[in-house]
């Protein structure tokens, strides 16, 4: 059963609208680009690759640039028609090889994204499963989810289509500069002076557009997270009539979003058109240069001005590439820092010392159990109770009282503040926590269910269970009737949440569920107060030989259902207030009697 279905949250965090007024920024910049080498590191084979094939289309390019500026002065200068045929067919051989290598980068680079977003969507997921519950009680799950899928996709198109533009990039540039530098220095320096014109000026939009893409992402993330909270909450929007006040809030939050993506689009879509503006000017600057040497006796030539324009062009296009793909670069630093945010996190860890169990006998302690989910206000005070094997133990109370919280402490679901809690006498800090949960079955009031068959659903709780044992389960859980009454019997494949069920048979599938599992603790929380009271009856006799030789634990409101429990502990603001059998408590004429009372006659307010 997933861990989702047992825990019930604490407060949790409110979608904020109109969030990150303060500037936002990459915390670990340096980090974040060092960890993602070592992902692209896996593939060392076609990076080297890459690297070489961006080599050779560097010195075609070099070579085809200089080739031009020779036909100037050599052919057309002459007018060898002849001699100009044959060197065109040269070039276009060497731009078809060109062709050819720019094409294999590419597709080695699709390569090298889709095997990082791979194994970085691999390791965040694995990480996930080993999150605690408390994570995903202060986290919003839409947010997680756009981690997962937006922020690694956006790693995935970075590397993809620009990573090789940021390598061959840097080939190119450095090729250029050589080949300029041998060619003519002097028109070489002239036009390397706009050079760190555009580097400074770059820099200086990056500083301005880096936050505004950090923000942009967690934006999104906020997107996600409202609108998988009010899809999953669509019946109580309708109900409550609540349909302009969640549009109006989509409106603010997507509003947000639009205006940060705007800003940084806006802002890094400058480097572009200032840089080309740049260009043009060196450009002009040379060309004008070029003719001043000419006209003054110098040692240059037409084809050699035309050849370092060329080259200034070939110099200037990596960069302006570079420059221009920043936006995404950031864009994908600041997803990637997101997702290894998550990585980060603490993972619920066993003890060096836990050790798995097997055949638990269920005696369950709790031995002055302090607990808060939050430092400010303390959930659960000096709890102290015993449930023996083969025990059925019954807590009551008011709503916040602590109940269920008491549960997902015995499964270990968080850690406690105080005291100690025992199974058979050891420690549940001393048992892996895998093994301890295998020993437990529950069953809620609001169970989950996979979109998958109802046999796999029921299977989920023992994968080894045969196609036998689960109809017999069903059948001691009074399930099979309905089972077999659907389209496809056991093989019928259930819709989201099992929404093509009505409660009841979601909750009969849940029951037998636990059934399966084997378990040597049993813990049914509210878990018949969905089903009528005909089909309650038929579970309760069910229930009466599912308990045997388990120590189970119940809670319930409908306090008709608890009256053979061993022992009923009333539990008010985190406190045991009473505890001893039904007749027992009722004598006492106390909270358990008044609760008890008010639900078949007038009682006195609790």
């Amino acid at each position: 059963m997933s861990s989702k279905e047992f825990t019930v949250q604490p407060p949790g965090r409110r979608v904020e609208i109109g969030l990150h007024k303060k500037k936002e920024k990459l915390k670990k910049p340096k980090e974040t680009i060092k960890r993602l080498l070592r992902y692209i590191g896996s593939k060392k084979v076609s990076l080297i690759l890459i690297l070489l094939l961006c080599i050779i289309t560097t010195i075609i390019s070099v070579v085809g640039t200089r080739i031009n500026g020779i036909v100037v002065d050599k052919y057309i200068a002459v007018g060898d028609i002849s001699g100009l045929f044959k060197i065109c067919m040269i070039l276009i051989l060497m731009y078809f090889i060109s062709t050819i290598s720019t094409f294999l980068q590419n597709r080695l680079m699709v390569d090298v994204g889709q095997n990082t977003s791979y194994h970085i969507r691999k390791d965040m997921y694995e990480k996930m499963q080993d999150l605690p519950i408390s994570y995903y009680d202060t986290h919003s799950s839409g947010d997680l989810m756009s981690r997962l899928t937006n922020d690694i996709d956006n790693i995935n198109t970075t590397l993809s289509q620009n990573l090789t533009q940021l390598i061959s990039g840097i080939i190119s540039v450095i090729g250029m500069l050589i080949a300029m530098l041998m060619l003519n220095p002097s028109l070489a320096l002239i036009g390397l002076i706009s050079t760190p014109i555009t580097i400074f000026g770059t820099r200086k939009l990056m500083s301005k557009t880096q936050p505004l893409f950090v923000k942009k992402q967690k934006t999104l993330g906020e997107l996600n997270g409202y609108i998988e909270e009010i899809i999953s909450g669509q019946k109580a929007v309708l109900l409550f009539s609540q349909e302009d006040d969640v549009k109006e809030k989509f409106k603010v939050i997507n509003k947000n979003m639009t205006e940060s993506s705007i800003l940084a689009e806006a802002i890094s879509g400058c480097m572009g058109p200032i840089n080309n503006f740049v260009n043009n000017l060196t450009y002009l600057i040379l060309a004008v240069a070029g003719g001043v040497f000419i006209l003054k006796g110098m040692d240059i030539t037409v084809g050699v001005i035309f050849t370092i324009i060329l080259y200034m062009r070939n110099f200037n296009q990596p960069i302006n590439q570079i420059l221009n793909i920043s936006n995404t670069l950031q864009s994908a630093l600041a997803g990637a820092e997101r997702v290894f945010e998550v990585m980060d996190e603490e993972s619920e860890k066993d003890q060096d010392d836990a050790k798995d169990v097997v055949n638990l006998d269920g005696e369950v302690q709790l031995k002055d159990v302090e607990f808060s989910y939050n430092k400010d206000k303390k959930i659960l005070n000096n709890i102290n109770l015993t449930a023996r094997k083969g025990e059925t133990v019954a807590i009551v109370g008011p709503t916040g009282s602590g109940k269920t919280t008491i549960i997902n402490l015995i499964n270990k679901f968080y850690n406690i503040d105080g005291g100690s809690i025992l199974i058979d006498g050891k420690n549940i800090d001393e048992l892996t926590m895998k093994s301890l949960r295998k020993s437990v079955a529950i069953v809620l009031q609001d169970t989950y269910l996979f979109t998958k068959s109802v046999k796999e659903n029921l299977r989920y709780a023992n994968l080894t269970a045969t196609d036998e044992e689960i109809i017999k389960a069903a059948q001691l859980s009074n399930a099979h009737h309905f089972i077999m009454q659907l389209e496809d019997g056991y093989e019928t494949i259930l819709e989201d949440n099992g929404s093509n069920l009505s409660q009841g048979q979601r909750q009969l599938l849940a029951i037998t569920r636990a059934i399966l599992s084997n378990s040597s603790i049993l813990i049914l929380d509210e878990a018949t107060s969905s089903i009528d009271t005909r089909t309650e009856v038929a579970i309760q006799d069910a229930m009466t030989k599912l308990k045997e030789n388990k120590t189970t634990f119940i809670i319930a409101h409908r306090l008709s259902t608890i009256k053979n429990a061993d022992v009923i502990i009333a539990i008010k603001d985190g406190e045991i207030i009473e505890q001893g059998k039904h007749e027992e408590l009722l004598n006492l004429d106390g909270f358990y009697a008044n609760l008890y009372n008010s639900q078949f006659k007038t009682g006195l307010s609790i």
